[in-house]
């Protein structure tokens, strides 16, 4: 961009204006070629401030793919995760008319999820005990809602930050049949963790899908120029310039917009009587990084407008110009204009609802980590005040910004209310996640509040956490400490006990059950499971006749009230137990289990029953029995959609063709099952 000097005129600062869409015209027509193909899936990767938002929305403004209801949502890059946070919160801002839409009974179970649409959804559906069915349950559940508001196009933002349930009910949406909408996702390949369900996704293409992966890189130098000719009104920028910046930016559309923003407010782009002022480009200096150019833009701002920008980046979310100003403490009579002079920089930007946010995360992370700690920390507490507010509150936020303004209380208040709805939705990953935080944690509290967030730990999600060891000795530290009332005492055994059972720790796990057993008294219920876990062969190191006593207490303890579903249960483990030990009788209690129940817990146990008692019954040479027992749970396994059952049973259906010979296709199926995670986990699962 050449320059000239006339002395004696004042210089004319340039007005800058958006930047066209450049150098995408091959990626933007294979997006749009494949969306119009519908079902597609478009993964569209590429490092940070290279362009994927900007190639998506020129996408979706197409009349074609707009026609077709896309629904865009962004993972935040919270610690704290909400049970499917970005969809969820997509679908609530599209404000659909739930009661007409025609959802079926199985939308109960988003209830929690949405708790301002109460009076519209279905009563809720009993609650599953087992992870995989509850998860696979609300998923359906979630893309039902999806399909009756018409939504065709799924996009979602920066997946690399994407929570595990929403990662996996991605994965949902690519394998059901038949595929309604499409999906297009955007990440950062260098920030997708190497064991991301997402990997899965990016590394073998959805069946029957139109797959398309487009990677984009940097601008070359007439891109540069043309971008930077289209914020400066069209007018022509030297080949010179626009190479002196793509070499210095590295191409990177966000990076060469920003410098010309800042080169801007430094005056280094000033036009004297229709000219541009030639100066010698070694001159201008050209920040390495975005974030510095941010951050020196930031600064030439009035306190009160950067004020706002570093509310804006704790927030890291966009809200209402109010929220902004209430968050960033300025006085009423200047908080609208501070708002106005942030817009005005370019640095934040309105979207079509109004709300107001950092155009790029970057940008806001630049801003987020030039505020001196001590600000940052009351931002994040005047974001949780406002947020308080709203209705519903967003849990997950209000635990997140309470973390960071150093509030414990208020932060175990809204991780364990997350934990809460993470549990009411059936993610049971996530509220392990948040219970292991809070048990964990440093400066403990009351001894009674942590044996309720142990009692809510869910049993079969352990994995991978209790290896560690800080949950066992976090539970061992609450029983060598305050008493405990008797209730909560024998809870926090029991989880000691299915903890110690997870690493193999058998004779301490029996230990802390036996243990836990004289306050039991009034729970029938968990006091068989206890005898039984001590019944069961693999547990522990006890003779034969100790595990039979044990089991044979249990059976007496079944006896007494308890629900249905509890007693089919205890009869399945104990059937099963008998069996491992090589006991005729295991059979006739095994013939105690009915064909078929009234409530879905029920025909889970019984579906997990034909797994266990199956599985027995191949160990045994019975491979006629075991091969009806296992097609049988599978056939209720499927019927009810019990992903994590069908899985196990048809990895041991595979095992039983190995031993009667059934070996034709027999390598095939194997490998489609060899990355199964419920195979990785062991064949048997027992009930809670």
């Amino acid at each position: 961009m050449e320059r000239s000097v006339e002395d004696g005129l004042p210089p004319v600062l340039p007005s800058l204006g958006a930047p066209r869409f450049v150098g995408r015209a091959a990626e933007l027509q294979r997006l749009t070629d494949a969306l119009g193909r519908p079902p597609a899936a478009v993964l569209v990767e590429g490092e940070a401030g290279i362009g994927k938002s900007r190639l998506v929305q020129e996408a979706l403004d197409e009349p074609g793919i707009a026609a077709r209801r896309p629904l865009a949502a962004m993972c935040p890059p919270f610690r704290e995760a909400l049970t499917l946070g970005p969809v969820v919160d997509a679908a609530r801002d599209a404000q659909p008319d739930v009661a007409e839409l025609a959802l079926t009974p199985l939308a109960g179970v988003l209830r929690p999820l949405f708790p301002e649409w109460g009076q519209d959804l279905p009563p809720a559906p009993e609650a599953l005990s087992d992870a995989g069915a509850a998860r696979h349950r609300l998923f359906r559940a979630l893309a039902e809602l999806l399909d009756a508001m018409g939504v065709g196009v799924l996009v979602l933002e920066d997946v690399h930050w994407a929570d595990e349930a929403t990662l996996d009910f991605l994965l949902f949406l690519t394998s059901r049949r038949p595929r309604r909408m499409s999906l297009v996702l955007t990440y950062r390949p260098e920030d997708v963790a190497p064991d991301s369900a997402l990997m899965r996704l990016t590394s073998r293409p959805p069946a029957g899908t139109g797959y398309v992966r487009i990677s984009l890189g940097a601008l070359d130098v007439p891109q540069t120029a043309e971008l930077m000719s289209s914020m400066l009104d069209g007018e022509h920028v030297s080949e010179t310039f626009a190479s002196f910046l793509q070499e210095r930016t590295d191409g990177v559309p966000l990076a060469i917009e920003e410098s010309v923003r800042l080169l801007r407010d430094r005056a280094d782009l000033v036009r004297r009587d229709g000219e541009w002022v030639r100066r010698t480009l070694a001159d201008i200096a050209v920040p390495p990084t975005i974030r510095d150019a941010v951050a020196e833009r930031a600064s030439r701002l009035t306190p009160d407008a950067q004020r706002v920008l570093r509310a804006a980046s704790v927030l890291a979310e966009p809200v209402g110009p109010a929220v902004l100003a209430t968050v960033s403490g300025l006085p009423d009579n200047v908080a609208g204009s501070a708002v106005d002079a942030a817009v005005r920089s370019g640095l934040l930007g309105e979207d079509r609802a109004g709300r107001v946010s950092f155009r790029h995360a970057l940008a806001a992370r630049a801003v987020y980590d030039m505020t001196p700690a001590p600000d940052r920390r009351a931002l994040h507490r005047g974001a949780g005040s406002s947020l308080r507010a709203m209705t519903p509150q967003p849990v997950a936020r209000l635990a997140h910004h309470y973390r960071e303004a150093g509030d414990t209380g208020r932060w175990r208040e809204y991780a364990e209310r997350t934990a809460d709805l993470a549990l009411a939705s059936g993610d049971h990953r996530t509220a392990v996640g948040l219970l292991h935080e809070l048990l964990t944690g440093s400066d403990p509290p009351a001894a009674s509040v942590v044996a309720r967030w142990a009692q809510k730990m869910p049993v079969l999600a352990y994995a991978g956490l209790v290896a560690r060891g800080d949950l066992i000795r976090a539970l061992r530290g609450v029983l060598d400490g305050e008493a405990l009332a008797p209730h909560d005492r024998a809870a926090v055994r029991i989880q000691l006990g299915r903890m110690l059972l997870q690493v193999a720790e058998y004779a301490a796990a029996a230990a802390e059950l036996e243990r836990a057993l004289p306050d039991l008294v009034g729970d029938p219920f968990q006091a068989a499971w206890a005898m039984n876990t001590l019944g069961s062969p693999p547990s522990t190191m006890m003779s034969a006749e100790e595990h039979r006593r044990w089991l044979d207490r249990a059976a007496d303890a079944a006896r007494l009230p308890m629900t249905a579903d509890q007693r089919l249960a205890l009869v399945g483990d104990r059937a099963t137990s008998l069996l491992e030990m090589g006991d005729e009788v295991g059979w006739a209690v095994a013939a105690e289990l009915p064909d078929t129940a009234t409530t879905p817990e029920g025909m889970m146990q019984l579906a997990r029953g034909g797994l266990n008692i199956g599985n027995s019954a191949m160990r045994w040479g019975h491979y006629d029995e075991a091969r009806q027992l296992l097609t049988t749970g599978l056939a209720r396994a499927e019927e009810h959609r019990y992903q994590r059952l069908q899985d196990m049973i048809r990895v041991t259906l595979v095992h039983l063709d190995w031993f009667t010979g059934a070996w034709d296709g027999l390598a095939e199926r194997a490998a489609a099952l060899a990355g199964v995670v419920a195979a990785r986990q062991g064949v048997r699962t027992r009930s809670n």
